[in-house]
């Protein structure tokens, strides 16, 4: 087996290094997969750009190899590993906590005191191995590509839980506002729940992508009229439910301002600050509004069965694939908006 492999580092300022290190050997516990398909997420961009979105004292050191999106083939296992083994297909939850605390015995390690971020907080998928423990270690079933397994352990999981606590159904009208790579996985998850989908987006290719996902409506936002534009679709009355994926102040607002009386609203794209005015577009709306990140690892199973019965496939978000060795270039667009859902792929 070879020694040394080939990994992304992200030393900030927009730079990009592809370098060459050892390949990481497992402790007991860990499994060392080796990687066919690892995604660029917007979150990335704030390791690129060298201000870390999340994570500890690690991330945004430019030590840590990116990459919170991947799938591969387990090739080497802990001596303490009991039930993941070599040849095994998987997808890595993002999420390393303590495996003990009340937020990680309910599945949400995310909530961890102790909560690590794989590609933040220790190395990530953009690499051709990674290691993580068993826990992390997900099986794709040979239905799902690699590439829908790198999607569906962030945009995917992190919908289909907003989803669910939502109860988006085919009674509703669902507004998702922002369709980068994570708009769009809400897209495809609302369809197959049953909704009638309105997409909106600034961006045209983004909004033709909702269509191809089934998206009943699409409104371009910088038309100007987007409020206008959703109630005349609705009869006046609003969405019953909203989702933000775009984490600007103007799209969760929109939110609040579109969705009907008694409706539910989701912020899930990451937003430092925004102006809200909690009496009108809330209080007397009677409004449930919740935030909505990673998706509890315990959902996983059924999601999967979700996607499968529904013939989800969240490979068909991705929009650009390339080679490490393209990483500067992959970075590059994603951060051009010239491309939304970039995959790194392996021979």
């Amino acid at each position: 087996m070879e020694t040394q492999m080939k990994a992304v580092r992200l030393p900030g300022g927009q730079q990009v290094e592809v370098i060459d290190r050892p390949i990481p050997r497992p402790k007991p516990n860990e499994v060392l997969i080796k990687v066919r398909a690892s995604a660029i997420c917007a979150s990335d961009l704030s390791l690129y750009a060298g201000n870390a979105l999340v994570g500890g004292a690690n991330a945004g050191t430019g030590t840590i190899t990116p990459g919170h999106e991947a799938a591969g083939d387990v090739v080497d296992i802990g001596s303490a590993v009991t039930y993941v083994k070599p040849g095994d297909r998987v997808a890595v939850h993002l999420s390393v906590g303590c495996m003990h605390c009340e937020y990680c015995r309910a599945g949400y390690i995310q909530q961890c005191p102790a909560w690590q971020c794989v590609g933040f907080d220790v190395d990530g998928g953009d690499a051709e191995y990674i290691v993580v423990p068993e826990a992390n270690c997900l099986p794709l079933p040979d239905a799902l590509s690699y590439e829908s397994g790198a999607v569906l352990v962030d945009n995917f999981g992190t919908q289909y839980h907003t989803q669910k606590r939502l109860g988006v159904s085919g009674a509703d009208v669902t507004a998702i506002i922002g369709i980068g790579p994570m708009g769009s996985a809400a897209v495809a998850t609302a369809k197959a729940r049953g909704a009638q989908v309105i997409a909106l987006d600034v961006v045209e290719h983004r909004l033709a992508l909702a269509g191809r996902l089934g998206a009943d409506h699409v409104i371009n936002v910088a038309d100007g009229n987007a409020l206008e534009q959703i109630m005349d679709l609705t009869g006046g009355r609003g969405p019953e439910i909203s989702i933000d994926c775009s984490g600007r102040p103007d799209g969760e607002n929109l939110a609040l301002d579109a969705t009907a009386k008694l409706g539910k609203v989701a912020f899930v794209g990451e937003c430092g600050s925004v102006t809200i005015n909690p009496s009108e577009q809330m209080i007397r709306k009677e409004l449930d509004v919740i935030g909505a990140w990673v998706f509890p690892i315990s959902d996983y199973y059924e999601m999967v069965r979700f996607l499968l019965r529904h013939n989800v496939t969240p490979e068909q978000t991705v929009s650009h694939r390339y080679s490490l060795d393209n990483a500067p270039e992959a970075f590059d667009q994603v951060s051009r908006r010239l491309a939304d859902k970039v995959m790194f792929t392996f021979n």
